[in-house]
């Protein structure tokens, strides 16, 4: 049956079967916004039933879903990538779509909350992120039969620039060098310039790690603030590859340094000094060293001293090229900053790993004893 209802739309029911206890026929209903939508609505129901592929909607809102999956699906994720993700979901997808019927999310209504957040200055990134989040709750539910399709797959993210990495020449290493120098996060800076460690890889060394006979650092963990909570708990790295780093004699001598300075806080701070976990890098009285702390401190140091555009995670970066201009091989490289793929190592240093390619180039031999100049 197709009727128009008294509030302009149209209406279509169709009988999904009978109920066992009255034997009567249980009817479910399709809208439209005129009779043609509504006839190929039931043509697709219909044409479902037949095949014995059709799934009843549900009348479960986006947000109810969502609650749930963060609840019961989201236990392989890593503690980081859940804060992550429920941050999103509670700040920017409820407010938003919450309100909408899981079984008919139109995908128009999601472009259009992606493009909202792009105009209100969302980066492309975190619009990424958030896409993803949303993406995975959706496919669960696909799973579960809640919906026939992800309304995901016909959404365009907006597209992630990639961000121009600033490194350190040698001038301006030998120039950063002096600026750190005295600096409360000195050795922090050094270390991380000389190892190429991520900003939670370096805050999360603890001393059972650091092997001074070796010059070997175990890195097993980061140090990272839980959105949720915001407490700084340890966690696994990212793409969970833990290596062992062998480091110059010169990070060990800064580290031997660090370990003389906490000797020296915990004798003046007595009763106060508290460093369980045994990290490397703390305050005065052994706490932990905070993300936001080292994020202020750092860009302060930086402006005054006209590094404007440097980041922390461009000593990373800075390390990285220098491998890569030394000809490291790109296979130690990947393994060294602990990428997931080498083509993520290929990509980020391309600039780099080209000079490295036209110096292998340029050192091989033809058949005939010549060799190539390039």
């Amino acid at each position: 049956m197709i009727r128009k209802r008294s509030d302009g739309r149209w209406e279509g029911r169709y009988t999904v079967g009978f109920d066992p206890k009255t034997g009567k026929q249980v009817q479910k209903s399709v809208y439209g916004v005129n009779q043609k939508e509504v006839r190929q609505k039931l043509t697709q129901v219909t044409a479902e039933l037949d095949e014995g592929i059709y799934i009843e909607p549900t009348s479960m809102k986006l947000g109810a879903w969502l609650d749930i999956w963060l609840t019961d699906y989201t236990g392989n994720l890593k503690a980081s990538t859940y804060s992550v993700y429920e941050s999103h979901i509670r700040f920017h997808i409820k407010p938003a779509l919450g309100h909408l019927p899981l079984s008919n999310l139109p995908p128009h209504a999601i472009q259009h909350f992606y493009n909202e957040l792009s105009h209100a200055g969302l980066s492309p990134k975190t619009i990424k992120n958030l896409h993803g989040a949303l993406h995975k709750a959706l496919e669960q539910a696909k799973k579960l039969g809640y919906i026939r399709t992800n309304p995901l797959d016909a959404v365009i993210v907006p597209r992630v620039e990639k961000v121009q990495i600033k490194t350190l020449t040698d001038a301006d290493l030998v120039r950063f060098l002096q600026v750190i120098k005295g600096q409360p996060d000195e050795l922090i800076y050094y270390v991380t310039v000389f190892t190429g460690l991520r900003e939670g890889e370096v805050l999360g060394l603890t001393w059972d790690c650091v092997d001074f006979e070796t010059n070997t650092l175990l890195i097993n963990k980061q140090h990272t603030l839980m959105r949720q909570t915001k407490e700084y708990v340890f966690t696994s790295l990212k793409n969970d590859k833990i290596r062992a780093l062998t480091v110059a004699d010169e990070v060990m001598d800064a580290l031997r340094r660090q370990q003389k300075k906490q000797e020296a806080w915990a004798e003046a701070a007595g009763s106060a000094w508290s460093n369980p976990d045994g990290l490397v890098f703390t305050n005065e009285l052994g706490r932990y060293v905070s993300n936001k702390t080292l994020y202020n401190r750092f860009k302060r140091l930086m402006q005054a001293n006209s590094f404007d555009e440097l980041r922390f995670h461009s000593l990373r970066h800075t390390f990285a090229t220098r491998l890569c201009e030394s000809g490291v091989n790109i296979k130690v490289i990947q393994e060294t900053l602990g990428h997931k793929d080498i083509s993520t190592t290929m990509d980020v240093y391309a600039e780099a790993t080209k000079d490295l390619k036209r110096r292998e180039f340029g050192n091989m031999e033809l058949t005939n004893g010549d060799v190539w100049n390039i």
